[in-house]
């Protein structure tokens, strides 16, 4: 098996999971300096932040890179579901003296697009990676066109066999332990989610492109395990969370290094659509899936006021506090420094 080495011309078989909301270019540049793959997330920034990040990462290493997006289809907002998940926070929004009236409705992460990809056209990422299945063909095609290696997450066989069909380059087998949003986009049952070491051999047997592990991954140990069950290299984001390059609030960082961290779940109800985070009291009072959420990310806007809130009494009760099942790997030093010892070095 080809590991990415050669594939991605890195220098270690490690990527750095790209996370939406608690990282930007610094952590992207420090994983890339250090020989393995930064990422950087896009799917919550604009076409001008997406630029001036990319920016910076040009000016600061000459060394491969990712920019990751979502692929979702943008939901129509209904009423009758938003008045109902409105319903549902209403004694949250009382208790902190929010009026849910005067909430504006809206997403909290946009697909990839045009826009973007014109953004991307001018600096010809090495890497693009997509989560929730792939966009558009014709999207699809202009990436490829700039030579860029296509990558996008399967949480199924069936999801591998199909990115591997509608021609990626490389496929991450998301186990069920990883944190964040599942990508999970050929079907909506939880109950075909399985976890990462049953997933990966299973990937790797069903498709002919290299495999990466992702889920529960938190050391060079298990990064020697996925590699010995035929993975090409592991993604890895929890571990990161904890260094000083990444923009994890204080409330998350916390609870990464408290006891809490051990107990996670799969919750619906900060965007809309299942992702792991670390049980507070939102995710027990009204979760962890409820069915009165509205359609990704529909379902962001009407908690935000209440995690602003909470946050800025030093509460992570409305926050999502992203993190796999397994938070043991995470160290608060330079990710340079982590980065090389995941990779055993």
């Amino acid at each position: 098996m080809t590991d990415l080495r050669t594939i991605l011309g890195i220098e270690l078989p490690i990527i750095q999971a790209p996370m939406a909301g608690v990282q930007g270019s610094a952590l992207a540049i420090a994983v890339s300096n250090a020989g393995g793959l930064g990422s950087l997330p896009c799917a919550m920034s604009t076409p001008d932040t997406i630029r001036a990040e990319l920016e910076t990462i040009r000016a600061q290493t000459t060394r491969p890179f990712n920019v990751n997006f979502f692929c979702h289809v943008a939901p129509t907002s209904e009423a009758s579901r938003e008045a109902a998940w409105r319903a549902a926070l209403a004694p949250f929004h009382r208790e902190f003296g929010i009026d849910g009236a005067t909430i504006p409705a809206g997403p909290g992460r946009a697909p990839f697009s045009h826009d973007a990809a014109d953004v991307l056209e001018a600096f010809r990422p090495p890497v693009v990676s997509f989560h929730f299945g792939l966009p558009p063909a014709d999207l699809l095609e202009r990436v490829r066109g700039w030579g860029s290696k296509i990558v996008s997450s399967a949480t199924t066989v069936d999801e591998a066999r199909w990115l591997e069909a509608h021609g990626v380059d490389i496929v991450i087998a998301q186990g069920l332990e990883a944190g964040g949003h599942r990508g999970i986009f050929l079907s909506d049952d939880l109950t075909t989610q399985v976890g990462t070491f049953a997933l990966l051999p299973q990937v790797v047997r069903a498709v002919k492109v290299p495999v990466v592990a992702a889920g529960g991954i938190a050391d060079a140990q298990g990064v020697a395990a996925a590699m010995a069950l035929g993975a090409a290299g592991v993604q890895i984001g929890t571990a990161f969370l904890l260094c000083p390059e990444a923009s994890t609030t204080a409330v998350h960082r916390a609870a990464l290094k408290s006891e809490a961290a051990r107990h996670t779940a799969l919750t619906n109800v900060f965007t809309g659509r299942p992702a792991r985070g670390i049980v507070n009291r939102v995710i027990r009072e009204i979760g962890p899936i409820s069915a009165a959420a509205p359609a990704f990310p529909l379902a962001t806007s009407a908690i935000a006021p209440l995690r602003a809130k909470a946050e800025a009494a030093g509460s992570g009760d409305f926050s999502p506090l992203w993190s796999g099942q397994n938070a043991t790997g995470c160290r608060e030093i330079p990710a340079a420094e982590l980065t090389r010892m995941l990779a055993g070095r």
